[in-house]
């Protein structure tokens, strides 16, 4: 049986690489070690954000349909959508940040001598909730910290139905005990990225909490082994592993879950298309459509993953990734992050980021992303004096 994240604290060890170089011990990181950690976490939350919004505009879209829109090529830039003018993002991209802000207080936890992820990863979606149908920040709410109290993220933005009923009450879905049995679609992977960007963790424990996370709202296996796949493949790239090198190690950790071969079957499949000729929509139609179902998050995967390792650049990647019938917003999102986490914040387009709603909120959380995992000890703890650590990050002592 799988180790419960709960247990034992995960922390980053000497040896290894990131990104072709030494990996230290977290809070002796070498400078050129931190940048690079940190282009990579903005390039992964950015790109991620990037994805969604390129294809949020065309969910639920036949192909034929998208080319009858915008052209016999297809979506080629960020144009407006239902959700709102060019560079909108969704809930997926809600839901990421959530996560990325459940995870730097799991660490700021420790201090209390408390070390439970998935419970802080569960009051940050409870968080997220609060946002789909309050009017504003609650000000009265003391565990809100600073991401709570941004008012842009406080809309509608098409919200998968698993995640507003996983997340109507205060259960906390587990891996025993999911929410949602039958949910399916790649809600809660495309929410996933930031487990990939915890380095110091082994791979197997990234599998085992981003997966115990999906779970909170999608209880199906394909979905929350979807999540917990990709979160593995953002880990190795992020550790600076080639994109076939982390997918080949997901496939080895998924092979030991009960459940996984729907999406060890789509990741095998996205990895056999590859050499058969050039990258086209319909290989990317075929991946999107398995016959698992509309929406399934395998084949989300299976296309994210295709178009990641096919991409000429960013671009040519995300376009590939939402031009399909499947699943465009998450397709988009999975694919951004992955080449945002393997090539870092400069691959991004520029034109792309100019527009991207929330950008400055994803860049400030991605950089305390990064300073928490690499001088977490010089921003909180017994002997550290009371910062704006705490009130950015409130844990209280439960």
């Amino acid at each position: 049986m799988a180790a419960r994240v709960g247990g034992a604290r995960p922390a980053a060890q000497a040896g290894g690489t990131l990104g072709g170089r030494t990996r230290v011990v977290s809070g002796l990181w070498g400078r050129t070690e931190q940048q690079d950690f940190r282009s990579r976490v903005r390039g992964a939350l950015l790109g991620s954000a990037v994805g969604d919004a390129l294809g949020a505009p065309v969910a639920g879209l036949s192909l034929d349909a998208i080319r009858a829109a915008h052209g016999p090529q297809g979506l080629t830039g960020p144009v407006p959508g239902p959700q709102g003018p060019r560079g909108t993002v969704t809930a997926a991209t809600q839901l990421t940040l959530f996560t990325a802000d459940g995870l730097i207080r799991a660490h700021v936890r420790r201090d209390t001598g408390a070390w439970h992820p998935p419970t802080d990863i569960h009051r940050a979606y409870l968080r997220w909730a609060a946002t789909q149908h309050d009017w504003g920040p609650d000000e009265r709410r003391q565990d809100n910290g600073w991401l709570a109290r941004q008012e842009w993220l406080y809309v509608r933005r098409g919200p998968d139905r698993a995640c507003l009923t996983g997340f109507a009450d205060d259960v906390l879905g587990t891996l025993d005990r999911p929410k949602n049995p039958t949910a399916r679609d790649a809600a809660a992977a495309a929410r996933s990225a930031p487990f990939g960007l915890l380095v110091g963790w082994e791979p197997g424990l990234v599998l085992q909490l981003a997966t115990e996370c999906a779970a909170q709202s999608h209880g199906h296996p394909a979905a929350y082994l979807t999540a917990g796949a990709f979160a593995v493949i953002v880990h190795g790239l992020t550790r600076g592993d080639s994109l076939d090198a982390a997918v080949q190690r997901s496939l080895g950790l998924l092979g030991a879950r009960p459940g996984h071969q729907a999406v060890t079957d789509a990741l095998q499949r996205a990895l056999a298309a590859v050499p058969q000729g050039a990258p086209s929509a319909g290989t990317v139609s075929a991946l999107g459509d398995s016959g698992a179902g509309p929406g399934a998050a395998e084949d989300a995967l299976a296309v994210a993953v295709y178009c990641a390792l096919v991409a000429e650049d960013v671009p040519h990647g995300l376009r590939l990734a939402v031009n399909h019938g499947g699943d465009s917003t998450a397709a988009g999102a999975l694919c951004g992050a992955l080449l945002g986490a393997l090539h870092g914040e400069t691959a991004l387009p520029g034109a792309w980021l100019a527009d991207l709603e929330g950008r400055a909120t994803l860049l400030e959380l991605a950089d305390d992303f990064a300073l928490e995992m690499t001088q977490g000890p010089s921003l909180h703890g017994p002997q550290v004096p009371s910062t704006g650590w705490q009130a950015r990050y409130p844990v209280g002592g439960s």
